[in-house]
């Protein structure tokens, strides 16, 4: 079959809407670091509506690490574009060919072309979704402290960076000795404050490369903080098929995600920006109570639903929001965080969290809980624990305890087949925690600070927890949610 490129867009079957701008014209505006499939199912097809308009906003997308190699081979291919499927939660979709991805690079081919990209002058906005672990700054103590050997690498010495933050700082360097102003710093990851996490990631790097390049980054360099929202599945090879089948040509990497789309953004970005506003994106002055509603509740959400269901049986996210005892436990959930947000501005909390209850219901979005567990030592102390810790002393909140401890039930099964289900990078001592627990060690898993920081420490926590573990492992997920919602 032959492959999607640019030069076959008249062949596409007629219902897919294609770009009507002339790409060849489009300018690199924006340097993408991490581009997966939330990125260019999000901020490239924002990009992508405002380029007939104008077209300085194209997208050099970045990959830094080894595995985006497999980025490279589908994206350069085929000219950069590729196919976006929408699809509502009765099943009506949408297809269209994205166009805003102008330029590939993958920095381990070619460090050098990567940073001469970010120091030219053209470029104003260096963006991130480098995932909610990329970012090396501790939940609970707020330090940076890197895992990853490239960051460390950097913050070492190394001549050349290969870190997304080491080549942000030399490309910031470039620019500061040329008199070129500095790009905007955004990232789009679902971390609270992530522009200020980005901030603080990127100074750390930058003082121990040249503290003089630091003090400038820190004076000059914006971060904005923003909100962003789209349900996107990985894609599958059934996607790709069914892909195919549909508009008549093979996309390497198609993606599909549901027709919810959603961008709160801090308006400051002193290089300039694209119109975003005219794309649909909230432009505001404070991102923090959107941000707070959409972590604490959905992505939340994302881990309160996962354990139970898998300890269910359940492989896919819509079936299990279709049965009745996992709905109540998200409703329980959702009332249990709602006390902790802020006021939302233009926004019925009522409705978002029955529309919440209804995209995660989606049959035509067919994510699955695997998904949603991966990394998921990185999500709990991002999503989840700041709820727990808002709501202050006195008895934890019922559901986010057996969200926990079905965490911990279902690790302590994974150990049956050696944690090949656990995908993590602190895997180990996760798994260690467990079968603590399974030993009889009270709460031993509470004990991981890099999660939980101090909660751990807290005994009506531990209590509250250690019983919720105590009646999954005694009568089984099924009977435990139920007691658990009679309770309620």
């Amino acid at each position: 079959m032959t492959m999607l490129s640019s030069g076959v867009l008249q062949d596409l079957a007629p219902h897919v809407l294609v770009p009507s701008y002339d790409r060849a014209a489009v300018k690199v505006g924006i340097v993408h670091i991490g581009v997966g499939a939330f990125h260019r199912a999000h901020e490239a097809q924002y990009v992508d509506w405002l380029l007939g308009t104008d077209p300085q906003w194209g997208i050099c997308g970045v990959g830094v690490r080894a595995a985006d190699v497999a980025t490279r081979d589908a994206l350069v291919p085929q000219d950069g574009i590729y196919t976006l499927t929408t699809v509502d939660p009765r099943g009506q979709r949408e297809v269209r060919v994205v166009g805003s991805i102008v330029r590939y690079l993958h920095a381990p081919d070619d460090q050098e072309a990567v940073l001469a990209q970010m120091a030219d002058p053209t470029v104003r906005i260096v963006s991130l979704t480098i995932t909610e672990g990329g970012y090396g700054v501790d939940d609970a103590t707020g330090v940076f402290s890197p895992v990853d050997d490239a960051t460390r690498a950097d913050m070492g010495g190394a001549r050349v960076p290969r870190s997304a933050f080491g080549m942000i700082t030399e490309a910031l360097r470039r620019r500061r000795e040329q008199g070129t102003a500095p790009f905007t710093v955004l990232s789009c990851d679902n971390v609270q404050h992530n522009g200020s996490v980005t901030r603080k990631a990127l100074l750390a790097v930058a003082a121990a490369r040249d503290p003089d390049v630091a003090e400038w980054i820190a004076e000059n360099v914006s971060f904005p903080n923003s909100m962003v929202d789209r349900i996107t599945p990985g894609t599958t090879e059934d996607v790709r098929s069914s892909v195919a089948h549909d508009i008549g040509v093979q996309d390497r990497w198609p993606v599909r995600a549901e027709s919810y789309l959603q961008w709160v953004l801090e308006d400051d970005f002193p290089a300039g920006r694209p119109s975003w506003e005219a794309a649909g994106v909230q432009l505001v002055a404070d991102v923090e109570p959107y941000e707070f509603m959409k972590l604490r509740l959905l992505n939340a959400s994302h881990q309160v639903m996962s354990y139970p269901s898998l300890l269910l049986g359940f492989t896919w996210v819509d079936d299990a929001c279709r049965d009745p005892q996992v709905v109540a436990l998200l409703a329980g959930w959702m009332r249990e965080a709602r006390v902790t947000l802020l006021p939302v501005p233009g926004v019925d909390l009522d409705d978002y969290c029955l529309t919440l209850i209804d995209r995660f219901g989606s049959q035509a979005v067919r994510d699955t809980l695997a998904r949603q567990v991966v990394s998921s030592s990185d999500r709990i102390p991002k999503f989840l624990v700041p709820v727990i810790v808002a709501r202050g002393a006195g008895v934890p909140g019922p559901y986010g305890m057996f969200a926990l401890a079905a965490w911990s039930v279902w690790l302590a099964q994974a150990l049956a087949n050696e944690g090949t289900d656990v995908v993590d990078a602190r895997k180990d001592v996760l798994l260690v925690g467990a079968a603590r627990e399974e030993a009889g060690e009270i709460a031993a898993l509470l004990d991981v600070e890099a999660v939980f920081g101090t909660l751990g420490r807290n005994s009506e926590v531990r209590a509250a927890y250690w019983q919720a573990r105590t009646g999954i492992r005694k009568h089984g997920v099924r009977a435990a949610l139920a007691s658990l919602l009679d309770a309620s």
